[in-house]
């Protein structure tokens, strides 16, 4: 999920194409050729230059003549003959070692126009078109969560962000992305895994900022026993946590580690969803209030710990509906002890497998959804035949909501706008916020 953690999280798949291409050891059955000239055509939904054949080149831009060494598909020892306009130094000094960026090297203008390319060109292979509003962009050093990679080495740790397609661990001294807060908690990452990270794995650390300090969620270590719960309990205590948990248990809770949303207050299940940037969920929630404005009865969908659900009670009756128990849980618990808040009822339902049905959906003037990256096909369709006047559609991934809009589209609605917000920066990552009304001749 977007908003999880910096380090490289891509599928298996994708890994090992990419580690074809960039391995310095030639890979079974792919052949080097001798360094060649390639044009940049355009950049790929993953931010790797494209040239023809296609020949993918990593942190190239459009217009841009690049040499280097072709690996399969991929080029390797990449040299930028002829360097793009849009091309500036990267400003963070780990760029080309870590992997949690792919465009430093392309000029902020850039990277918005093209984000929001990314979005029109999702909707034009659908037959779509939607008036696109300015792009907001999240500021540098905004980030208040990061899922941080610690190894114990033989003379100690070894903590940062993966690398490039790769197992390797690049360490960051001053990331110019995550909050400072954060950078200043890694060495509370390293600290937990000499307590419980092994030699011969990767302990992945979350680290979140909350009113009450950091919350901590640990996944990768050794089995829990009683000495090493102990260990890590003081721990909590010596590094001021709010919160420490391991493998989804809580260790220990110094203080709630509360986040806001409107009025209330929330504390999330460890590990659990929260939008990458409180810029960025700002700009989303902004666009939802608009998009929703004068309902008097909403429904939820995938509606976490309440990021929308919360802030959209100040005016209206909201029905809150998540796939995670303990998410609708903190949510109820949040809005029972807010104050000025209209009714919030809750249900923990999967609605991959049971989305909400029409005769469910009619007593509700406006829907909020906000999927995870796979989209919402099954619950689109039923919103199809159920017809509510209104519909505010949060995506992180352009291509589904593209094809979840063709469904709408094809069923009596009008895509109105879309907000596209950059919360990831300097990534290829895309979300955005989109609202659909419902003709009035249907």
């Amino acid at each position: 999920m977007p908003g999880s953690g910096i380090a490289s999280r891509a599928g298996s798949f994708r890994r090992k194409r990419q580690n074809k291409g960039f391995c310095c050891t030639q890979s079974p059955g792919i052949t080097p050729h001798m360094t060649q000239h390639y044009s940049i055509t355009r950049l790929g939904h993953q931010g790797d230059g494209i040239a023809d054949g296609p020949v993918y080149a990593p942190r190239t831009l459009p217009g841009e003549v690049v040499s280097g060494t072709l690996l399969g598909q991929f080029l390797t020892d990449i040299r930028v003959e002829t360097p793009s306009g849009d091309r500036v130094k990267a400003p963070c000094r780990h760029y080309k070692a870590c992997g949690g960026c792919q465009l430093q090297h392309a000029a902020d203008g850039f990277v918005a126009d093209w984000k929001v390319a990314v979005v029109r060109n999702a909707l034009a292979a659908q037959g779509l078109d939607a008036p696109m509003r300015p792009i907001h962009t999240s500021p540098e050093r905004s980030r208040r969560r990061a899922t941080i990679a610690v190894r114990r080495t033989k003379k100690g740790t070894l903590a940062g962000f993966h690398g490039r397609a790769s197992d390797t661990i690049t360490e960051i001294g001053d990331c110019h992305l995550l909050h400072p807060s954060l950078i200043a908690a890694i060495p509370v990452a390293e600290a937990l895994a000499l307590l419980g990270g092994s030699r011969k794995g990767v302990l992945a650390v979350t680290l979140t900022l909350s009113e009450a300090g950091l919350d901590v969620a640990v996944k990768g270590g050794k089995p829990l026993d009683g000495p090493l719960e102990l260990a890590l309990a003081q721990a909590t205590e010596q590094h001021g946590l709010a919160r420490l948990s391991w493998e989804g248990e809580v260790i220990a809770m110094r203080a709630p580690p509360i986040q806001r949303f409107g009025a209330a207050g929330v504390i999330p299940p460890p590990g659990a969803f929260l939008q990458a940037t409180k810029d960025g969920e700002q700009a989303l929630l902004k666009a939802v209030f608009e998009a929703v404005r004068g309902a008097k009865h909403v429904v939820d969908l995938f509606a976490g710990c309440g990021t929308f659900s919360l802030p959209l009670a100040e005016t209206a009756e909201v029905h809150a509906v998540e796939g995670e128990a303990e998410m609708t849980q903190a949510l109820d618990q949040g809005w029972r002890k807010a104050q000025g808040l209209k009714q919030i009822t809750t249900e923990a339902r999967d609605l991959f497998r049971r989305p909400l049905m029409p005769d469910e959906l009619k007593a509700f003037d406006a829907v909020v959804l906000d999927p995870p990256r796979a989209g919402a096909e099954a619950q689109v369709a039923e919103l199809a035949q159920a017809h509510p006047p209104v519909i505010a559609y949060v995506s992180c991934n352009p291509v589904t909501f593209a094809r979840d809009a063709k469904t709408l589209v094809n069923a009596g609605y009008t895509l109105e706008w879309v907000q596209v917000v950059d919360q990831f920066r300097w990534s290829s990552h895309t979300e955005l916020a989109a609202r659909f009304t419902l003709n009035r001749k249907t």
